[in-house]
C-alpha cells in the first residue's frame, strides 16, 4: 500500500512541476521577446524560442516521468529497463538542482528539489525490496562454527 502511495505522489508532484517550470520558461520567453535583451550580441527571437523549448522539453521529460510512476503505482509492480533508467535520470537531475538551488535561489528551493528527490529514489527502492519482506523473512541463523563446511577445495 505504502509503495502505490508514493508512487501515486510522486506522479502528482512531477504534473505539478512541470506545469510550474513550463509557466516559468513561458515567462521568460516572453520577457526575453518583449524587452529585446541579447547576450553577447545573441538574437534575441533565438533566445527567447530557446527558452520556450527548453521549457516543453523539461516539462515533457517530467510528464514522462510521472505517466512512468503513475503506471508503476496502477500496476504495483517495478520500473523495469527505460522506465527505471528514466526515473534514476530524473532522480539524479534532482539531486544535481538541488545542489545548485541552495546558491542559486535559497534553502526553499533546496527543500523542494529534496522532497522530490525522497519520492522518486522511496520509488525506485520500495519497489526493488521483495515483497513482503520484513524481519519474519530474515533468513535463518548460521549453523555452529563444527558444522560448517568448507566451499573451496
Amino acid at each position: 500500500m505504502l509503495r502505490r502511495l508514493v508512487a501515486g505522489l510522486a506522479a502528482i508532484v512531477l504534473v505539478a512541476e512541470a506545469a510550474v517550470l513550463v509557466f516559468v520558461h513561458i515567462v521568460l520567453g516572453a520577457t526575453t521577446a518583449n524587452q529585446s535583451m541579447s547576450i553577447a550580441g545573441s538574437d534575441p527571437d533565438v533566445m527567447s524560442k530557446a527558452t520556450y523549448g527548453l521549457g516543453a522539453g523539461m516539462g515533457a521529460f517530467l510528464v514522462l516521468c510521472a505517466v512512468l510512476c503513475a503506471l508503476t503505482a496502477v500496476r504495483d509492480r517495478a520500473p523495469r529497463g527505460f522506465a527505471r533508467a528514466v526515473l534514476i535520470t530524473a532522480a539524479v537531475t534532482h539531486g544535481l538542482l538541488g545542489t545548485l538551488s541552495v546558491v542559486l535561489v535559497g534553502w526553499g528551493a533546496f527543500v523542494v528539489m529534496m522532497l522530490i528527490l525522497c519520492l522518486l529514489v522511496l520509488t525506485l527502492t520500495l519497489y526493488a525490496a521483495p515483497r513482503g519482506a520484513g524481519a519474519q523473512d530474515a533468513p535463518a541463523a548460521p549453523p555452529p562454527l563444527g558444522e560448517l563446511k568448507p566451499t573451496n577445495p
